[in-house]
């Protein structure tokens, strides 16, 4: 390094050096007040002030990587500058990893590091074993610092209270309680409802997007944000936070459980539901592989063996095999006795019951869908009228006015096309609300009708209906998971009455 130029006064040019996190800022310690100190002492040694480099608000965690960090070490790499002016050693950065790189940078390029508050020169050994020294002491403040926010963030989760005030889409924070957001949870509801009958997030995400919908922040639904939102259990009534950590800008790792807060909220969608979504989701994870079509066969997807292996039917095979324990059962028994069934299902009085609830619960479902549609195309409306105001009095220029109108334009499209498909589904439902005869009449109807059911008609009332087919050596084992909605019925009745 060069010989000590603080005591003889000599000219030199260098840079100021001013950082200071956002935490710093709100406690009162601006910028300008480091600035204005590093100017007047480079004042009072006569030195020319080059270069100043700001870097308020950012971390001093980790500066070297920062833009003006590395203009700052390109002009001292070219002799544009020749010492850097800082106020405390803490200012340079926190991490004594960074701060010995950067000594070790400043006496290769012949450049002094000046710190004011602790009048640190690292031109001397003397000034050099000080700055590793109180290096050493900035680390531990900011381990120190990181420990005490994380044992606040872990007492707040242990006592269910909100962290970032951010709520999950769909909800939103009101008097410390997470309630049911009127616009965005009908959206929600809707995303579950298509993912089980496409099995596709991409497929959810565009289809939301050509109805109209956005996201929170306005912007198109991607299939990672549809992942986001169908897999938080917020959904079903429990929203989890403090789960993950941030190992890199990429990387993360799950906390243990006891780490997490819990919130109970109102659900969104029934916890069956949301264990059917999440569980395809699993397999999809699973297995690595984009989700094949739906299977050709009407129990292909749900049959499984008593040896826990699922049955399929080999090319032009008559029967469902187990391919571990070669447990078979002919295509057409399987499916007699499913229907056999399917009559005794809807038979049970207290079914009937449920079901009569379910179709309710589907049919208020829709009718808020429908509003909160409503009213998104009235505020779609009232912004481009707004836009238009704002072009006819001058205050935006023609091509502001297109940037702005036309996007609102193109959704108010897709809102519009889809208002009226929502509108003949709640009044499909309201005509066709069943009575607990109609059902039992429509069970009988479905019963008789169903050897001319297409293929595909069958496979679509069995997955509504079925959870799981276990086929034993002398016994079947059909699990029903839930009943079907009422518009789900009244497709079928539809379909019937067509046929």
């Amino acid at each position: 390094m060069k010989d000590n130029r603080l005591l003889n006064g000599e000219s030199k040019d260098i840079g100021i050096w001013i950082r200071v996190s956002t935490e710093d800022q709100a406690q009162g310690d601006s910028p300008e007040h480091h600035e204005e100190r590093a100017r007047s002492y480079a004042k009072s040694r006569g030195w020319n002030i080059k270069e100043v480099y700001n870097l308020a608000g950012q971390s001093g965690k980790a500066v070297m990587q920062n833009a003006e960090a590395k203009r700052m070490m390109k002009d001292i790499e070219r002799g544009r500058i020749t010492g850097l002016v800082f106020s405390k050693l803490a200012r340079l950065s926190r991490n004594r990893r960074e701060l010995e790189d950067f000594a070790e940078f400043f006496r290769k390029n012949s450049a002094d590091l000046i710190s004011l508050s602790e009048a640190i020169d690292t031109s001397s050994a003397g000034g050099r074993m000080f700055f590793h020294l109180l290096g050493v002491f900035a680390q531990w403040e900011r381990e120190e610092i990181t420990e005490r926010v994380n044992a606040s963030v872990l007492t707040r989760a242990k006592l269910g209270k909100s962290i970032n005030g951010s709520s999950p889409y769909g909800y939103q924070w009101k008097d410390r309680k997470l309630i049911v957001h009127p616009e965005e949870a009908p959206i929600r509801r809707k995303a579950y409802e298509l993912f089980l009958e496409h099995r596709r997030k991409g497929v959810v995400a565009n289809l939301l997007n050509a109805a109209g919908y956005r996201t929170r922040g306005k912007a198109l639904w991607r299939d990672s944000q549809v992942y986001r939102i169908l897999t938080d259990s917020s959904a079903k009534g429990i929203y989890c936070f403090n789960r993950v950590r941030q190992l890199g800008d990429w990387k993360t790792e799950l906390k243990p459980e006891n780490e997490w807060g819990k919130v109970e909220c109102e659900p969104i969608v029934a916890e069956s539901l949301w264990n059917q979504v999440n569980q395809v989701i699993e397999e999809h994870l699973k297995s690595f592989k984009r989700p094949g079509k739906l299977p050709v066969q009407l129990f292909g997807s749900l049959a499984h063996c008593s040896c826990g292996n699922r049955m399929y039917v080999r090319a032009k095979s008559p029967k469902y095999v187990c391919r571990k324990c070669c447990n078979k059962i002919p295509i057409t028994d399987l499916e007699t006795i499913f229907q056999q069934e399917l009559k005794a299902f809807f038979a049970q009085p207290e079914r009937i019951a449920k079901h009569l609830k379910e179709a309710t619960k589907n049919l208020s479902e829709k009718t808020t869908l429908l509003s909160a549609h409503e009213r998104e195309v009235q505020k779609v409306r009232e912004e481009m009228t707004h836009t238009h105001r704002l072009y006819l009095e001058g205050q935006i220029t023609a091509q502001g006015f297109g940037q702005f109108y036309k996007p609102a334009e193109e959704r108010l499209n897709q809102l519009a096309s889809e208002l009226p498909k929502l509108q003949a589904e709640v009044d499909f439902l309201k005509v066709n609300t069943l009575s607990a005869d109609e059902i039992l009449h429509e069970a009988n109807t479905l019963y008789a009708r169903w050897p001319s059911l297409p293929v595909a008609e069958k496979r679509k009332i069995a997955e509504s209906l079925v959870e799981k087919i276990v086929i034993g050596e002398n016994e079947i084992d059909i699990t029903f998971s839930y009943l079907p909605s009422s518009e789900e019925v009244c497709k079928n009745q539809q379909q019937l009455r067509l046929g």
